[in-house]
């Protein structure tokens, strides 16, 4: 908190929709803080808008890009996508389904391979879901087939906690950079190193600005 002024003050200025997604059991309360940092630094921040984010992922597909949809009439350009865990795999599915809807794709500890059991609390979304971990590897198998073709950004910790860090590494998609930070799976959303690479990703995506590989 106390660093969010600086940051405002040493991060590039930007304009455009961003989209932020909650993780797993979050809902929009979650994303506030990061919602309100975008939002000063010139961005048209937008809630997700659909509550708890539990229950089977895919049910959530068509409601996201329904929504998408709607917003993409009235304001005539794409938005970007910054999903926090489960809430950035479901960006990438929604850019993979829709890639015309979407500009970009930010995900924060959002494992995107080895299924529930890349994650410490895969019981527990078994228990919510009632998909089994083999259901939920061959679904994502299934929907791997389609290349995600918009850029995507992809941060990660090594000290996640919740999520396995080589879950979150992308080793198929062809526009991808990855960042890794340091923290907790439950910090990444309060995260001052994070927040710097959301705003430097979105001034590439949003800009001319050429991307920084680490």
């Amino acid at each position: 908190m106390l660093q969010l002024p600086l940051l405002r003050h040493r991060l590039p200025k930007g304009e455009g929709r961003v989209v932020v997604l909650p993780g797993f059991m979050a809902d929009d309360a979650s994303t506030w803080l990061l919602r309100r940092f975008l939002g000063s630094l010139g961005y048209e921040v937008e809630s997700w808008g659909l509550g708890v984010n539990r229950g089977a992922m895919m049910k959530f597909l068509p409601k996201i890009i329904a929504r998408l949809e709607a917003r993409n009439a009235l304001a005539a350009r794409p938005a970007s996508l910054v999903g926090w865990s489960r809430g950035g795999t479901l960006a990438r599915e929604v850019a993979r389904d829709r890639p015309d809807l979407v500009r970009s794709v930010i995900t924060l500890g959002s494992p995107v391979r080895g299924g529930l059991d890349a994650t410490s609390i895969g019981k527990l979304v078994v228990a919510d879901t009632g998909l089994t971990p083999e259901a939920v590897k061959r679904m994502m198998r299934e929907r791997q087939r389609t290349p995600i073709e918009v850029p995507i950004t992809a941060i990660y910790s090594k000290t996640d906690g919740v999520v396995a860090w080589r879950a979150c590494v992308d080793e198929t998609s062809p526009n991808i950079v990855h960042f890794e930070v340091r923290g907790s799976h439950s910090g990444l959303g309060f995260n001052a190193e994070v927040y710097q690479l959301v705003a430097k990703a979105l001034a590439v995506h949003h800009g001319d600005q050429r991307p920084v590989r680490q």
